[in-house]
């Protein structure tokens, strides 16, 4: 008995560019520039007009292969705190003792 597993395509929308295609979810080289490295990233998702050609980038894939390629990607956020000073409170001696 084999089962077969009905596969489920993302919902296509119109390309905003030539009013005429549709935007598929495809899966894509991107390139990027890192100072002065080329940076290719291949399977990176990506919305393409079936028609003219136009790219538009996942966002929360663009966001996620932002954060791994920040230079101060694992590195502490915040400095750590200094340790506070000791203070000795005062006792005023000068009143007389409540009764």
């Amino acid at each position: 008995m084999s089962e077969e597993v009905a596969q489920v395509r993302p919902p296509s929308f119109t390309c905003n560019q030539c009013q005429a295609g549709l935007m598929n979810l495809r899966f894509i080289t991107y390139f990027t520039w890192l100072d002065e490295e080329l940076v290719t990233v291949p399977n990176f998702p990506a919305w393409v007009c079936d028609v003219c050609g136009k790219r538009e980038y996942d966002g929360r894939a663009v966001n996620w292969l932002t954060t791994l390629l920040n230079p101060a990607a694992g590195q502490a956020t915040r400095k750590p705190r200094a340790p506070r000073p000791t203070v000795r409170r005062r006792v005023n001696r000068s009143l007389p003792p409540s009764e």
